[in-house]
């Protein structure tokens, strides 16, 4: 991994760009706001419902945006062809951290039309890369829509129930699970096989293993596995079996997924098959997309960074100055951060304190 010498943040960015654009994505841009109505229609699909509108000169209420995937949705015009475009935009929402608006920094990609089994295999993989740029330590876990809802669409459950038990499902509520099952006549074999596929995580070997003892034969546990055992071996190392990676079945389908990096709670990567939200949008095309969520690396860094700076140098106000520089410049040419003072700092944490005697810097 690159040292911290510039910003979190600002070093993914560079990186992932370079990255996405490799595999064929181009920049797509757009404006700071859309017409409110669109974040209103779609506020499940929304992390937050909070939005900043303000009134257009002619009237309109708009909202600076804070989503970048229905925007994009909402200008394609070329249906049926395939697109892939990633972003680096800004939004404006409340963010996990602060529980206050911030304008946060979102990077990641979408990839809309015609998608086929290697489009999935192509996101799945860039999600990983993605994640070791961020951090060595880092999973991607992931789950298959169409195994649960094949389950729950198989006893006529109703959509709200249906959301319920899927968010039971993404909280591991086992004891819940069961009530809920019970409340609305699910068969005890159905309601067993929900828990069980529930309580699954792990590796993909493991899982599948599971799975085939559960739901031998299949169709989408058998797609699933397709999908990920043709992920490339970088990918292969990152990925784990996650049942409890769940959204809003009104809007997804298929593959879902979240990141996770080491030092953070909660995910700074979330994506997955959108073909629902497509056709609520009035798309026939298929869809699927991540987003890195920026400000979540923000506590990353909080993490890494227990210290201001690598190195305090002390030096005296008459010294030469093109020594001190060239001791400096021994000291950051692999990357450590040294702060020149002349005195020592109050208020700033530093690993090591330095003091420049006129001729050479030496440990304090």
């Amino acid at each position: 991994m690159t040292e911290l010498t510039i910003r979190k943040e600002e070093q993914v960015v560079f990186a992932l760009r370079s990255l996405y654009e490799m595999f064929g994505y181009r920049p797509y841009k757009m404006t700071k706001f859309e017409e409110y109505d669109l974040y209103v229609r779609y506020k499940d699909f929304l992390i937050s419902e909070n939005v900043i509108t303000f009134n257009d000169t002619n009237g309109r209420l708009m909202a600076l945006k804070p989503d970048v995937t229905l925007s994009i949705i909402k200008n394609k015009t070329d249906e049926g062809s395939l697109k892939k475009v990633y972003y680096n935009e800004n939004v404006y929402r409340v963010s996990k951290g602060t529980n206050s608006f911030k304008e946060i920094m979102q990077v990641g990609l979408e990839c809309i039309g015609d998608v086929d089994s290697y489009c999935l295999c192509e996101v799945l993989n860039l999600a990983c890369k993605s994640l070791t740029y961020i951090s060595d330590r880092s999973v991607l876990s992931v789950s298959n829509f169409d195994i649960i809802l094949n389950l729950l669409e198989s006893e006529n459950i109703e959509a709200d129930v249906r959301s319920r038990i899927l968010d039971l499902i993404s909280k591991k509520s086992v004891h819940d699970l069961i009530a809920i099952c019970k409340e609305n006549d699910v068969s005890e074999k159905t309601a067993g096989l929900i828990n069980a596929i529930a309580s699954l995580y792990g590796k993909p070997e493991f899982v599948f293993e599971k799975l085939d003892e559960l739901l031998p034969g299949d169709e989408n546990v058998e797609s699933f596995r397709k999908i990920i055992n043709s992920l490339d071996d970088e990918a292969q190392k990152l990925v784990e079996i996650d049942f409890s990676t769940v959204g809003d079945s009104r809007y997804y389908n298929g593959i879902a997924f979240k990141g996770f990096v080491d030092g953070i709670s909660g995910s700074v990567l979330s994506g997955g098959q959108y073909d629902k939200l497509m056709n609520r949008m009035k798309q026939n095309d298929k869809a699927v997309g991540f987003a890195i969520y920026l400000d979540m690396l923000e506590r990353l860094n909080e993490t890494v960074n227990e210290y201001d700076v690598d190195v305090v140098m002390l030096y005296e106000r008459d010294c030469n100055i093109k020594k001190l520089n060239r001791e400096i410049e021994k000291i950051t040419y692999n990357g450590t951060k040294v702060m020149a003072l002349t005195s020592i700092p109050n208020e700033i944490k530093y690993r090591k304190l330095m003091k420049f005697d006129g001729e050479e810097a030496k440990e304090v």
